[in-house]
């Protein structure tokens, strides 16, 4: 299973600062924010974690088994990273397979944008976003880029047994036909008013 990639995740990169409605680049000052360095930091372990997992199970028990991983692996990590951090961690996407990740509005005007900004030749680590809030809080994004192994779950041809174990645990999922180096997701992190 090694030999069909590995789940790279991206991090670090250009950061937008603002609403989303108007997306500026970020000054070497808003840089200081000690949240962007937190965000990364989390997004970066998320990956990490996640990846691990996955290839755990691709090794051990086949594809099929990475759904699995998805399904209740994912959601523990971001549990006990925003448990950790004090801030509330997720994944979400503009082609969700979970309902439960649905994007909220400003996730998704923050995909949208990733996506056009990929479209246009930015780089995939440079899709990275971090909104200070008026409240005090702060909403962070980054982009989760298709790798090979992706595709396994999420590509264009999925191998029957996997289809099978995708249709029983998610009959609406929306989260295949990607290719390697579409915009597959992201991390979201959002800190509470105050912190």
């Amino acid at each position: 299973m090694r030999n069909r990639g590995r789940l790279a995740l991206v991090a670090a990169g250009v950061v937008s600062l603002g609403t989303s409605a108007c997306w500026t680049q970020t000054s070497p000052a808003q840089l200081l924010d000690p949240r962007i360095a937190a965000a990364r930091g989390i997004s970066q372990r998320f990956a990490a974690e996640l990846r691990a997992a996955l290839e755990k199970a691709l090794t051990d028990k086949g594809p099929a088994a990475a759904i699995g991983v998805c399904r209740d692996e994912a959601p523990r990590i971001a549990a006990r990273l925003s448990a950790e951090s004090g801030a509330a961690v997720a994944r979400t996407s503009l082609r969700v397979r979970n309902p439960h990740n649905e994007p909220q509005p400003w996730q998704r005007a923050v995909l949208e944008a990733f996506e056009k900004r990929l479209a246009s030749g930015s780089k995939p680590d440079e899709l990275e976003h971090l909104e200070a809030r008026p409240n005090g809080g702060a909403r962070y994004m980054k982009a989760i880029i298709t790798q090979p192994l992706c595709l396994v779950c999420h590509g264009e041809a999925i191998a029957p047994d996997v289809a099978r174990a995708l249709e029983a645990d998610y009959p609406r999922d929306k989260a295949t036909g990607f290719k390697v180096g579409d915009l597959r997701g992201a991390f979201s992190i959002e800190w509470p008013a105050g912190k």
